[in-house]
């Protein structure tokens, strides 16, 4: 059985608060999430990595996304040149123009994994991200290679592959090749 979400289901996500930190300890330490977020999830370490989302003191957004009311994953989505460094390992591999998005994303539980909640998920967040960032011309995300299920949904949601490189892994067990996906705005009908 599928266990994607149906029409009559809804995605929807807020941003993280602060009493958000214990759930996303808790999914931050299952295996199948901490494998490719490499994340300290103790109490201080997601209270220093989420923290400054929560305050207003990064530019991203950690976004936790439910399904029918019921929260089902972690959704980071930022501009690419608000960070100095992943704009440098990125654009030595790939064009990134002015204004382009990245996002990052998992599934917490690993039973909804491979069953196209992580596609419909990355599907809603981009239709969003053209309203939300009008200036935004694409959205650019690089996966390191290894994460098959990862670069797989973005290909499921609309994303073409437009290059491969090396870049610094989260999960020091990672080789550091990463599949760079990117899917552009559309062009209005107007």
């Amino acid at each position: 059985m599928d266990d994607a979400p149906t029409s009559a289901e809804t995605i929807t996500w807020r941003p993280v608060v602060e009493a958000d930190f214990p759930l996303l300890s808790d999914w931050l330490s299952r295996p199948h999430v901490h494998r490719y977020w490499h994340h300290d999830f103790t109490p201080d370490g997601v209270a220093r990595d989420f923290g400054p989302g929560t305050r207003g003191d990064e530019a991203g957004e950690d976004l936790l996304v439910s399904v029918d009311g019921i929260p089902e994953a972690l959704v980071q989505r930022s501009r690419i040149e608000d960070y100095a460094e992943d704009f440098r390992e990125l654009s030595a591999i790939v064009d990134v123009p002015s204004g382009a998005v990245t996002i990052d994303y998992f599934v917490a539980d690993s039973a909804r994994t491979g069953r196209g909640l992580g596609t419909a998920i990355i599907r809603a967040i981009i239709a969003d991200t053209w309203s939300s960032y009008p200036d935004c011309p694409a959205v650019i995300v690089p996966v390191v290679a290894g994460n098959t299920g990862s670069w797989r949904a973005l290909e499921k949601s609309g994303f073409r592959r437009i290059g491969e490189g090396d870049m610094e892994p989260e999960n020091p067990l990672d080789a550091p090749l990463h599949f760079v996906s990117r899917i552009d705005r559309p062009r209005s009908s107007a």
